[in-house]
Parts: structure tokens; C-alpha cells; sequence
């Protein structure tokens, strides 16, 4: 591999961009690529494989070649509202799959770098550090801390955004009482029905990382979902 290719792929990954490595396995020549720019002239003709191989977020062999694609997927943003034990495992869990976690909590008693080491933490309130995070319809939202002063903005401003995932935290009869609230904002019940709750999948589990590993498993669910 040239040195000028490797210097883009690092500065690719460090910039959590989406991009491919294409590779001619019998010359060992290897390109980059991104989508909507040019590419090498021997590759042009496989152009609509490789954008298929982009497109489904794929890594293979083109059938009938010996180009092999690698793609690079951007960081899916995760945004957990609550400092909370099971946003400690929960975070813990993410941090070997393709999550980027944020963690917002105004409550500074619950926020800590020791208890999320290498977890970006706002200490705001929702409307607030929304100001500091771009989101769009890729984002994922977690809403665990139970507060309506505290997860009701979120979830707002999740709906609003067309966020992927949205799931919140708490029983039944506390999901029915949020989707209320939600729909005497203004909400549709389209709209609320969108909301995972109460959240996770059905694994029996009732303790904190037991509750954290039903979220991941339902969020991995959904993420995989969305990309088909």
C-alpha cells in the first residue's frame, strides 16, 4: 500500500468518515474510495458493484474479479439521557460495536469520568446540550432516567428529528403516562408509537446489566433494520 493511501485511510478513521478500501488482490494495488468521487480508471468499470458494496455497508470479493471491498462505516451516534448504573453497562457493552455514545444528565451527582471512562458526558439539560450535538435521522436515543423533567425534552426532540431508535425506560403504566404527555404536546400517535417502551427486548433480566444488555440487543436489532 502507497503511503499517501494509508495517510487518507487513517485520516478517514480519525475523522469518523464513511469510505471504502478497494483492493486488486492478484496486484496488491489498493484505492480509496468515498461516495460521489472519482476513482481510479482500471476500477471505473466496477464502479456499481463497489457503490452496491458501499451502499449495503458490505466488505467481499466483486464475483467474477479479484477486487475486494472494505468499507468503513461512520460511528452510529447513541445519545443516553440519565448517568445512570445502566448506562454504565450499557456503555460498557458499546464500546466493541460501531456505537459512538454521548451521555447527558444535568444531575451532577451522577456524572463522573471515573464511572464513564471514555464517554463523552454533557452535564446539561436536554434542550440545552441539543445546541451542542448534530443529530439526524441516524441517531439513537436512550432515555433512562425515569425524570419526565429530564426525558420528556429528549424524547421531543427525538421524535422531531426522526431519530432511527428511541426507546425509553420504565414500566408500562409509565410508558402510558409519557405517550400522554407526549401527545398533549402535539405528538401524533404514529409518532409516539415509535417509542420502544417499556425499552429493550423481553430477556427475562431484571437487574442493571441484565436491563442494559436487553437495550444493546434491541438497538443492534434496529440499527441492522434500518441498514437492510
Amino acid at each position: 500500500m502507497k503511503i499517501n493511501t494509508l495517510e487518507k485511510i487513517i485520516k478517514n478513521k480519525q475523522n469518523k468518515n464513511e469510505f471504502a478500501i478497494v483492493t486488486n488482490l492478484s496486484t496488491g494495488e489498493t484505492e480509496l474510495f468515498k461516495r460521489n468521487t472519482l476513482i481510479a480508471k482500471n476500477l471505473e468499470k466496477y464502479l456499481n458493484q463497489i457503490n452496491d458494496f458501499f451502499r449495503l455497508k458490505k466488505n467481499g470479493v466483486i464475483e467474477g474479479t479479484e477486487i475486494f471491498v472494505e468499507t468503513y462505516r461512520k460511528p452510529i451516534k447513541v445519545i443516553v439521557v440519565g448517568a445512570v448504573h445502566i448506562a454504565q453497562y450499557f456503555a460498557n457493552f458499546a464500546k466493541n460495536l460501531n456505537f459512538e455514545i454521548l451521555i447527558i444528565d444535568p444531575r451532577g451527582y451522577f456524572v463522573s469520568n471515573q464511572r464513564f471512562p471514555d464517554v463523552k458526558i454533557i452535564n446539561k439539560w436536554p434542550e440545552e446540550a441539543f445546541k451542542e450535538i448534530e443529530t439526524n435521522e441516524n441517531t439513537a436515543l436512550i432515555a433512562l432516567t425515569h425524570d419526565p423533567k429530564i426525558d420528556d425534552p429528549a424524547l421531543q426532540h427525538a421524535l422531531k428529528k426522526k431519530f432511527y431508535y428511541i426507546g425509553a425506560l420504565g414500566s408500562k403504566k409509565t410508558h402510558e403516562n409519557r405517550c400522554q404527555r407526549l401527545k398533549e404536546g402535539g405528538f401524533s400517535d404514529k409518532q409516539v408509537n415509535l417509542i420502544h417502551g417499556p425499552i429493550g427486548i423481553k430477556l427475562g433480566g431484571r437487574s442493571a446489566p441484565e436491563i442494559a444488555l436487553s437495550i444493546i440487543a434491541q438497538l443492534v436489532s434496529e440499527t441492522y433494520k434500518n441498514n437492510d
